[in-house]
């Protein structure tokens, strides 16, 4: 069974939370002992009504305030598929905690609120899917009750949202009205909406293909582990253990071992501990080779005939998510896939607006969920392609030395 990750976004009251609690619902993903606490905790609602948004809503301030934080991560699985939602917050100080929930994400859910139509947050949340490149958009127009299910409030929602995104190049876009609080056309068609021909939510979630997602064209292996057990029975075995991230890898094809540049060719495949003739992402595997040259973690092994780029200066858009502002000349662990190398910031080149696409000046230093285009230098070659072409080796973060948090994340140019 195949696995959808996708994140919900919007601008604040949209109803991210609510839709989310009731996909949970009515797919009846819910447990019974979470249903009850939920219903001791809404007991005093006037309109006796479940209050779903408390199921992603888990912090105590979140509860308090009634809206969404950090991000919520929630799993649920229906007989076609299984998901991994990511609540993200609507607010712009938490701009940080959406690109986080969106950056392994295949789809975004966008909320708008049926009576607001395409605001500023909407601009901003879609920008960021943009930059983050997730292949398919889901533009949820929400509160349509509160519009009386209206075909013309719907239709110019659409117009709207179409024009933003041929501007910023979203490629797979798909409109649904709906109404999270009650249900229609969450999980099941309503016939409130007789105008609307598509199918319900939780349709689309089950049958958007992500499989054609994955590039098979451009073979990465990045190293997590070399296997060396050394017994008697197994003297001379040496494997290399790690995910295929993209491509597909078949024995006796000839590789090129990055940054190192050395050549050999793949003498088997182990899949699961059976050998196999050909394995493609995203399968986990051991690699063997015809010859026992140095190879360690963090080295990426490619096709002699399609290699990624390896350098040690770079441009990225970097979102900054540390609390210290970042400033040219500091110096960080930068980490991409199983590769971890010390790294400086050269410069800043300017700052991107999220509300506009607009480069604005460059700042003497980024603060808190600034994105900006800056030069990173590595203190050793790193193998990269541009994220724009293949999300899983252009991207990386950068973590601060002394506290080992996550400060940046970047996407390589």
């Amino acid at each position: 069974m195949d696995l959808l990750r996708f994140i919900t976004a919007g601008s604040v009251d949209d109803g991210k939370s609510t839709l989310i609690g009731r996909l949970l619902y009515d797919s009846k993903s819910i447990m019974i002992d979470q249903l009850e606490a939920i219903e001791k905790q809404t007991k005093n609602r006037e309109d006796g009504e479940i209050d779903l948004a408390l199921l992603t809503d888990g912090l105590r301030a979140e509860r308090e305030q009634g809206i969404t934080i950090d991000v919520a991560y929630k799993y649920f699985s229906t007989p076609k598929r299984k998901f991994i939602i990511a609540d993200a917050p609507g607010h712009i100080q938490y701009t940080r905690n959406m690109v986080t929930g969106a950056s392994n994400a295949d789809l975004a859910i966008i909320l708008v609120d049926a009576r607001n139509g395409v605001v500023e947050q909407t601009r901003r949340h879609s920008i960021i899917a943009s930059l983050l490149n997730i292949p398919h958009v889901v533009v949820a127009v929400n509160k349509m009750d509160l519009v009386d299910y209206s075909q013309e409030a719907y239709i110019k929602i659409v117009g709207d949202y179409a024009a933003m995104a041929e501007t910023l190049g979203l490629k797979d876009v798909t409109y649904i009205p709906l109404v999270a609080l009650t249900g229609d056309n969450v999980v099941d068609k309503s016939g409130k909406f007789p105008w609307y021909e598509g199918e319900s939510l939780l349709h689309i979630l089950e049958n958007v293909h992500v499989e054609r997602d994955i590039n098979l064209t451009d073979a990465r292996f990045p190293v997590q582990y070399v296997i060396r057990p050394q017994t008697d029975d197994l003297h001379d075995y040496r494997g290399y253990a790690g995910k295929i991230v993209s491509g597909i890898y078949k024995k006796g094809d000839a590789i090129t071992v990055l940054p190192s540049g050395l050549t050999s060719t793949i003498q088997r495949i182990e899949l699961a501990g059976k050998e196999v003739e050909e394995a493609f992402a995203p399968q986990s595997v051991v690699l063997h080779l015809e010859d026992d040259i140095d190879i360690s973690r963090g080295d990426v092994i490619a096709l002699s005939n399609n290699q990624p780029q390896t350098a040690n200066e770079f441009e990225v858009f970097l979102c900054w998510m540390g609390t210290k502002p970042m400033a040219p000349g500091n110096k960080y662990l930068l980490q991409i896939n199983s590769r971890v190398v010390r790294a400086v910031v050269k410069d800043i080149e300017y700052k991107l607006n999220v509300n506009s696409l607009q480069k604005e000046p460059a700042p003497e230093q980024a603060g808190l969920n600034d994105v900006v285009k800056a030069t990173i230098k590595t203190a050793a070659p790193i193998p990269f392609d541009s994220y724009k072409k293949l999300r899983v080796n252009g991207g990386a973060i950068l973590i601060d030395e002394t506290s080992n948090v996550t400060v940046g994340a970047c996407m390589i140019e």
